[in-house]
């Protein structure tokens, strides 16, 4: 599989990350990508981009260093309804928005809970993408999720960074092994994401891709070598149609 796009990453206004948008950018074109969405931690994150960040993101090409750029959040979800933490306002604004559990904006409850709270999320119409959904300090009923996702066309992130042997991501590689098995059961698509917080990272999905290996994963299921299919489930491209 030819890896052509990069849909999480991060800046500097992030907080925790270490680059430009330009020096990201750059770097996706150096690694022969045609398209890279940046996708900034939201206002609930301690340290990241309060809502005119997000509300001025009009302002950027979309087009720099000879590729495709996006520029959306990643949301964090901050109840077990799944509400996310910016304005439908914003929301409509975004081309991209990821849905994610982060511990320093919710803390993990049970598996109904922490289910429930994927699934308010899924069914927000504004969110294109399940951000690392194989938190194992969030127990989730993977074939409630995976139904779901398929069921509101929600691509399911395989996140490079979670399978980091340093990530603090707990049970990463089997709970993405069970993921992928409802994936395949669903016929329910999945996107490998870097999640880079640093320019090197980007494109970044070697783990990934070895965990897609060991499974025996249908190409046909992964977005990364199809833009226009990854297009089919993004909220600029949506709007364009």
């Amino acid at each position: 599989m030819k890896n052509r796009l990069d849909s999480h990453t991060h800046t500097l206004a992030s907080g925790h990350a270490y680059n430009t948008i330009m020096e990201m950018a750059t770097a996706a074109a150096d690694k022969g990508l045609e398209l890279l969405a940046v996708t900034e931690h939201s206002v609930k994150m301690p340290g990241s981009c309060n809502e005119m960040y997000f509300q001025n993101l009009k302002v950027i090409p979309r087009k720099l260093a000879g590729i495709d750029v996006l520029f959306g959040a990643e949301l964090n979800i901050v109840n077990f309804d799944g509400k996310v933490d910016l304005r439908e306002k914003i929301l409509r604004s975004l081309d991209v928005c990821i849905a994610s559990l982060h511990i320093p904006c919710l803390a993990p409850g049970t598996e109904a809970e922490n289910t429930r709270a994927l699934i308010g999320a899924i069914e927000n119409p504004f969110v294109n993408i399940l951000g690392h959904p194989d938190d194992g300090r969030y127990p989730v009923d993977f074939d409630t999720v995976v139904a779901a996702a398929r069921e509101h066309e929600v691509l399911l992130e395989l996140n490079n960074h979670s399978l980091d042997p340093g990530s603090s991501r707990e049970g990463a590689w089997e709970n993405d092994i069970r993921m992928l098995e409802m994936c395949v059961k669903y016929q329910a698509p999945v996107i490998l994401d870097s999640d880079a917080h640093w320019c090197n990272d980007v494109g970044n999905v070697s783990r990934a891709l070895e965990l897609i290996r060991e499974c025996g994963f249908p190409e046909h299921l992964i977005v990364n070598d199809k833009p226009e299919v990854y297009k089919k489930y993004i909220n600029r491209f949506r709007m364009e149609q």
